[in-house]
């Protein structure tokens, strides 16, 4: 989609969609009475009555969530009005729900061309370069649709084209925040198309190709290792969660150099279980179709490795994602059996649908050799975090205090919200094993923080953040910007992260 902003007055723009997003106080209360605001009213002009008896029949007050919808005004074919609540309350969720909101009753009158305006955009809250920055973001966001195999959808008429309206805002700061805005999104939409695919497009080396053309477009070192490699490494843990799969692991490696040597590097890792039917301990057949999309922590890193790249942020990451899929062959891994890790400890393998933590063993180890100043890994890990924070928080667990405050502020602003739960000692108990250094499950209880502990046991003495994606990368329902399915979260979270860390 072509995203544009222009100083220009949003009556004058020729478009098939027009979004007006409003505050309470630009509009009248009462019947009767016409809208507030100064700029509405020279942008309606003699329209102004006509517009003010919709807003009276329909009850619209400009509260958040609300909307009104007028056909043949202007230079459009239809007119959006989107409210925000009160001026006071806004923040650039408000403005990126707005915007999703009405893109996506755009989309439904089968416009082609949109564009978006905010009327006295100046706020002392929010910047200008956050309002179209929030705008653009929810836009793009709320108009994503995994369609590649919906035959009919290719028929349709699709949104091509977004403009961001403004005479408020100078086209220096608008044309820069629309302009990362996007690339931001192009990053997310990479992630959500990478989760979405189903697991016979997207399986260990197609997901290691779509990385490596990723890489090469956007300047960045991409290492695959192959089998021959992941063996010749002694990566146990990978080797023996793909053993049931005819399709062999890919064990990746992104790097980005954006600042200096001396500054260091972080390290994000990500697991990549392309597929996961549990192993020998086979899941249930309902909702297994979803597991294609376990490899959300891959698609996570994957994407901000394609944002932090593109916006060229002045820090230096590397992205790892061990891959493969967890099928029940003749040869998989089974319950009883011990694998000896790259790191050397050993894991008794209690449940071989604990996958996603055997695999991330040898990821987070590998990540020490490049001596970073912290690790972050994404993971869809476990169902319990799903039952203690459901789809709207993510888990957060490690021994990072300063990396794990600046990725709670990085959630505030970007509403991709992390929750810290703790990591006591009490707790490795349960993952204690009679034959091996660790066991692969704890129990029914705490199930989050056990993973999280196992994973621990991996990581050396680097500062070290483990984010548990389970309940907020695979939606059961789409949200304001978000769809069904895979949501790309963690490329927003992580970027804002590396912007805060590198400013």
């Amino acid at each position: 989609m072509k995203v544009e902003f222009k100083e220009n007055d949003p009556g004058k723009e020729k478009c098939d969609a027009l979004i007006i997003i409003v505050t309470k106080e630009d509009l009248a209360h009462g019947k009767g009475t016409k809208p507030k605001s100064s700029d509405l009213r020279m942008l309606l002009g003699d329209r102004t009555d006509q517009v003010e008896e919709a807003f009276s029949a329909g009850g619209f007050e400009g509260d958040r969530g609300q909307q009104l919808v007028q056909f043949s005004l202007f230079k459009s074919r239809t007119v959006i009005f989107v409210g925000t609540g009160e001026r006071s309350h806004l923040t650039a969720e408000s403005l990126r729900r707005a915007a999703a909101s009405g893109i996506r009753t755009a989309k439904s009158q089968k416009s082609s061309s949109a564009s978006i305006s905010f009327l006295n955009s100046t706020a002392e809250q929010v910047s200008d370069y956050e309002v179209v920055y929030s705008i653009v973001e929810g836009a793009l966001l709320g108009a994503y649709r995994f369609d590649k195999y919906l035959t009919e959808e290719k028929k349709k008429i699709r949104l091509e084209s977004l403009v961001v309206l403004s005479e408020d805002v100078k086209s220096s700061i608008g044309k820069k925040a629309a302009r990362d805005a996007e690339l931001l999104c192009d990053a997310v939409y990479f992630a959500r198309d990478l989760s979405n695919a189903p697991a016979s497009e997207m399986y260990p080396e197609t997901l290691a190709d779509s990385a490596v053309r990723m890489a090469r477009k956007f300047g960045l070192k991409a290492t695959v290792l192959d089998e021959k490699k992941i063996r010749a490494l002694r990566m146990g843990g990978l080797l023996a969660v793909s053993s049931g799969s005819a399709r062999p692991p890919r064990f990746v490696v992104l790097e980005y150099h954006g600042a200096s040597k001396s500054d260091g590097l972080y390290a994000i890792v990500g697991k990549g279980i392309t597929f996961d039917s549990g192993g020998i301990s086979l899941k249930p057949a309902a909702g297994m179709g979803e597991m294609k999309m376990d490899m959300s922590g891959a698609a996570a890193v994957f994407g901000t490795m394609q944002a932090i790249a593109s916006l060229k942020l002045p820090v230096n990451v590397v992205g790892i994602v061990p891959a493969c899929e967890n099928l029940p062959g003749g040869s998989a891994y089974k319950p009883g059996d011990v694998v000896t890790t790259m790191s050397g400890k050993t894991i008794e393998v209690d449940n071989t649908d604990a996958e996603g933590r055997v695999i991330l063993s040898d990821g987070l180890f590998y990540a020490q050799k490049y001596k970073p100043k912290a690790i972050i890994d994404l993971a869809t890990l476990t169902g319990a975090c799903v039952v203690a924070l459901g789809h709207h928080a993510t888990g957060m667990l490690g021994t990072a205090d300063d990396v794990m405050s600046g990725l709670k502020d990085a959630g505030e602003k970007t509403y991709e919200r992390v929750w810290q739960l703790p990591i006591f000692e009490e707790y490795e108990k349960q993952i204690k094993s009679d034959i091996a250094d660790v066991k692969n499950t704890g129990g029914r209880w705490a199930g989050t923080i056990t993973a999280a502990l196992f994973l621990k046991k991996f990581i050396g003495n680097f500062p070290w953040v483990h984010l548990d994606i389970a309940g907020t990368a695979m939606l059961e329902e789409p949200n304001d910007y978000s769809p069904k399915g895979g949501s790309g979260v963690g490329v927003r979270l992580l970027t804002q992260f590396f912007k805060q860390a590198s400013s």
